[in-house]
């Protein structure tokens, strides 16, 4: 999978620019989304574009300053990234806007030269006009190809020999944007999306699906969402995870959280502000400790006692520096089974703190440098487990952890953890 080039991006607008910032929990039809090496997703629209899943729009003007100089073509029709490996740069990111193509080097940041050509002389037999592309490599194809679309018309380019295969993918709709996403093929279509098989258009499962349920954080859309497939299946990262003492998993992202009780494979989904009204949404970390929910938000801590319902202790929310001593924010905390140690992970420090000490001093455990932050993360009776983006990341304890030089492993949150199909 390619990278997406991402040079700083403008502050200012240039002419014909719109400076606003543009929400994408609007009903946005993206002109182009793609991931880049590092898992992170870039969303286009108009003369702006989105990087990850959540975070303000950026002009694209400061990042693609020959589209920009060419923008009387229009917008962005279709983008996609390719490994070319007769260049020494090996990784050329394609944008295509009305009969042009632009190619850019990965690494340098720039045009390639001779660019902007036309489509028909660097990608013969494909129409101008896009509506989308998708790179294709062979095993998930049978050759390395690019998926071209075009109202209902299905164009397979193979690399090598640049022969086009013209296809009808019956009963799928027509693509606004595609993307390859953990192994996985997405076609969007208006704020809607469907996964599909590349070789042959199928779309198997309960689509389409509401992209910003899925693929970002908004809050929720329409009366018909479900609250529990939406969150379990999300690509949106978590924010928080714990286990409390009766083996009960909660798991939070954004407005919402997701609850296991122990010894059911089956999960629930509610609002945050439904059952924990004092945080209203949106957490940094979470760990359970005595029975009680350590919830801390920003550079305050909620404390919750377990039960129906949860119930919010007197006194709280107390500052941070105040109950653990450690400054905010933080991106991750837990409890390991029958300790009383909560260990914190603010960036690539992680502090020990003894819960049962009075005043509570952490002390710097180590340093963890296999990334530069985590999401979210838990201890249970298997181990450690760091969440990062879509995936988890398992260590068998909290010495191997901190002792490792090289990342385990990775593990699908959504496929291993919540039990959903992809």
């Amino acid at each position: 999978m390619c990278p997406v080039i991402h040079p700083p991006f403008a502050t200012l607008p240039g002419p014909d620019h719109h400076g606003a910032q543009m929400d994408r929990c609007e009903e946005i039809e993206f002109d182009v989304i793609t991931p880049d090496a590092k898992r992170i997703t870039y969303f286009f629209k108009g003369d702006h574009m989105w990087a990850g899943f959540h975070g303000p729009s950026q002009l694209i003007n400061g990042s693609y300053k020959e589209l920009d100089e060419h923008h009387h073509l229009g917008h962005i029709d279709a983008a996609f990234c390719l490994h070319q490996p007769n260049d020494e740069d090996h990784l050329h990111t394609y944008f295509f806007l009305d009969n042009k193509v632009f190619s850019y080097h990965e690494r340098s940041h720039v045009l390639v030269e001779g660019f902007p050509k036309d489509i028909s002389e660097v990608f013969p037999g494909i129409p101008d006009h896009l509506d989308a592309a998708v790179d294709c490599p062979k095993g998930d194809c049978l050759r390395d190809s690019v998926i071209f679309f075009k109202g209902d018309e299905i164009y397979h380019y193979n690399v090598k020999t640049k022969k086009v295969d013209e296809k009808k993918f019956e009963g799928m709709p027509n693509c606004t944007s595609a993307f390859r996403f953990m192994e996985h093929y997405y076609c969007f279509h208006g704020h809607q999306f469907s996964k599909f098989d590349p070789k042959t258009g199928e779309v198997h499962g309960r689509y389409p699906k509401e992209a910003r349920d899925y693929f970002m954080k908004c809050s929720k859309f329409g009366d018909t969402t479900d609250h529990i497939e939406r969150e379990r299946c999300s690509r949106v990262h978590l924010d928080a995870i714990t286990s409390d003492d009766a083996g009960n998993i909660y798991a939070f992202r954004g407005h919402h959280f997701l609850e296991q009780d122990a010894g059911n494979d089956t999960w629930a989904a509610a609002t945050i502000e439904s059952e924990f009204k004092e945080l209203h949404s949106e957490v940094d970390a979470v760990f359970s400790y005595e029975n009680h929910l350590y919830m801390i938000k920003d550079d305050m801590v909620y404390v919750y006692k377990v039960g129906e319902p949860h119930t919010h202790l007197d006194g709280y929310p107390k500052p941070l520096k105040e109950v653990l001593g450690v400054e905010g924010p933080i991106d991750a905390a837990f409890v390991c089974q029958d300790h009383h140690i909560a260990h914190v992970i603010k960036g690539q420090t992680v502090y020990d703190v003894d819960l049962k000490a009075s005043p509570r001093v952490p002390v710097k455990e180590g340093t963890f440098t296999l990334f530069d932050k985590v999401d979210a993360g838990m201890c249970g009776p298997e181990g450690v487990k760091v969440f990062k983006g879509n995936h988890y990341f398992h260590f068998q304890s909290m010495k191997i952890m901190l002792m490792a030089r090289a990342i385990p492993a990775e593990h699908k949150t959504a496929l291993e953890l919540f039990g959903c199909d992809h």
